[in-house]
């Protein structure tokens, strides 16, 4: 609320009013705090829609209390991350011993009397083989493939199942780009043969640790889910209580507003009738909504509607009057064309904070006495 919307309510002529700074003061830090708790329930509100795409499993419990204690037993966030490290560094190592053990089988292959031709690159402009790079999509080699294998920049192969792959490439281009009757066709598909012999010795253990990796990969999965899930539901309960502790000020905040309101003269009653009948149907509905919180039994959704300006308390005339002159600003902007977005937001926050004090004074009188 603006200090000249205040100075109006009082009747005070003077900006710098010591009482009215404070009051605008109050007013600029929860409106701070209502934004960062706004973006709060954004965050938790992202997460649990996520969270219900992916049906995550996450501890049952019978109260609040069994859901604290659950989380006291629930590792942190930074914890399962580091466990998921942990376990990547170790089946990184676990398949690196794997690629050693390819490593002999490739060695007795490349050794076998009929390797040379397969051994380097093919001289695709020695041997004029000017058609090859049309019929070979992807050429391949041994060389190439011990120095990938050899790599330690990070480049080189990360899963045996990749270097296995490039072997049967090195014999299928040699049988695809020769005829079947020549010898290097021949010679191909003679040591592929003989690899895939020793591939099928070393399978079972590349599918036992594929197996082991996906199992772990899961468990990693869950338990991020579930720490990410306590942490979320740590952070919803946090929520609540601040929630509650910016509803209290909420409430504090508007009996200083309406202990500060004067009372409106006839002709300003007058005036915010006739300028009540200027708004678009839309702020109209807003208008008459306020009027509604603070007279339960006013219509404010009916047909007609008979608004006794005389009937209105002095803080719903006063809310009104802000409201009216923002909305009538706003429309005057917009129909000047362009520009004001600055000030349209600012008055549609002010009008959002006027509207949550209202909201506020509504539920604590229908509380129990």
């Amino acid at each position: 609320m603006e200090t000249l919307d205040a100075n109006i309510a009082t009747g005070n002529p003077n900006s710098g009013s010591v009482e009215m700074e404070g009051l605008k003061h109050r007013v600029d830090e929860l409106m701070s705090k209502v934004d960062k708790l706004e973006q709060k329930v954004y965050d938790i509100d992202n997460f649990y829609s996520s969270a219900n795409k992916k049906q995550i499993i996450v501890p049952k419990g019978n109260s609040a209390t069994k859901g604290k204690d659950k989380e006291k037993h629930i590792p942190s966030i930074k914890k399962q991350q580091q466990e998921a490290s942990r376990r990547e560094a170790a089946a990184a190592k676990r398949m690196q011993d794997l690629i050693r053990q390819f490593g002999s089988i490739l060695r007795q292959i490349t050794q076998h009397k009929w390797a040379w031709p397969f051994m380097q690159p093919v001289d695709v402009e020695g041997l004029g083989l000017h058609d090859y790079y049309e019929i070979i999509d992807k050429p391949m080699d041994f060389s190439t493939i011990k120095n990938q294998m050899e790599a330690k920049d990070g480049t080189g192969y990360k899963h045996v199942r990749e270097i296995s792959s490039d072997v049967r490439l090195v014999f299928k281009n040699a049988m695809k780009y020769n005829d079947e009757k020549s010898d290097v066709h021949v010679m191909a598909k003679t040591l592929l043969d003989k690899f895939e012999e020793k591939w099928l010795q070393l399978l079972p253990k590349v599918t036992e640790e594929e197996k082991r990796r996906e199992e772990e990969e899961a468990e990693v999965q869950l338990a991020m889910q579930v720490a990410q899930e306590a942490a979320h539901a740590k952070m919803t309960r946090d929520l609540s209580t601040e929630l509650n502790e910016a509803d209290v000020h909420l409430e504090e905040l508007r009996e200083m507003v309406v202990k500060h309101c004067r009372k409106m003269t006839t002709e300003e009653k007058r005036k915010l009738g006739a300028a009540l009948t200027r708004l678009s149907p839309e702020d109209l509905s807003k208008a008459l909504e306020i009027v509604a919180q603070n007279n339960p039994s006013f219509q404010a959704t009916a047909e007609e509607v008979d608004l006794d300006m005389d009937a209105q308390s002095e803080s719903t005339l006063w809310r009104l009057k802000f409201f009216v002159k923002d909305a009538l600003e706003v429309q005057g902007k917009n129909s000047g064309g362009g520009g004001g977005n600055e000030n349209q937001s600012n008055n549609k926050r002010k009008r959002e904070f006027c509207d949550a004090i209202a909201k506020t004074s509504k539920k604590k009188c229908k509380k129990p006495t």
